[in-house]
């Protein structure tokens, strides 16, 4: 079966910032591989163009730009905001903030964002909310192990079930 609209892929993948031999950023080779229900917007739909058509035991190597990817970094998702954002039961925020944690945050539509803090004072805590891969090209090294049509129950549920997915 080839991959297309509402089948389940399971893969691994390798994948390196900016060129195959850029930087490992993460792999799943030897470990648990990825499964993902393609065209429900689950992955990056350039990373799902490179894969449409592809069957069990095919391999592939792209680049997704930056662009493509998860964007440029865009100055305005700096943000300072107040540190009595930041405590919570009595406790001050200066006791357990530190340069570089990532906080997972609510919008005013409640969506949630990652927040990495890049400095604070007693008055302002600076936060990027920018993805931490903005700015980046991606090389993905992919090998496709299964290839599926996804079941009613996963298409409800929005997600694989069993190898890649959930286990429920």
């Amino acid at each position: 079966m080839q991959i297309e609209q509402n089948s389940v892929v399971v893969l691994d993948y390798t994948l390196h910032e900016g060129s195959a031999d850029g930087q490992l950023v993460e792999s799943t080779v030897g470990k648990d591989p990825l499964g993902f229900i393609f065209g429900l917007g689950m992955m990056l739909p350039a990373f799902e163009a490179n894969l449409e058509g592809k069957q069990a035991g095919d391999s592939t190597d792209f680049l997704l730009t930056a662009e493509n990817a998860y964007g440029k970094r865009n100055e305005e998702a700096i943000v300072g905001l107040p540190m009595s954002t930041f405590e919570s039961e009595g406790q001050s925020a200066k006791d357990f903030l530190k340069e570089g944690m990532v906080i997972p945050m609510r919008n005013q539509e409640g969506h949630t964002l990652q927040g990495t803090v890049m400095s604070f004072d007693d008055e302002i805590v600076k936060m990027d909310f920018n993805h931490p891969m903005a700015d980046k090209d991606l090389h993905f090294s992919v090998t496709i192990k299964t290839v599926r049509e996804a079941t009613k129950e996963e298409l409800d549920h929005g997600h694989v079930h069993g190898e890649g997915g959930v286990h429920h």
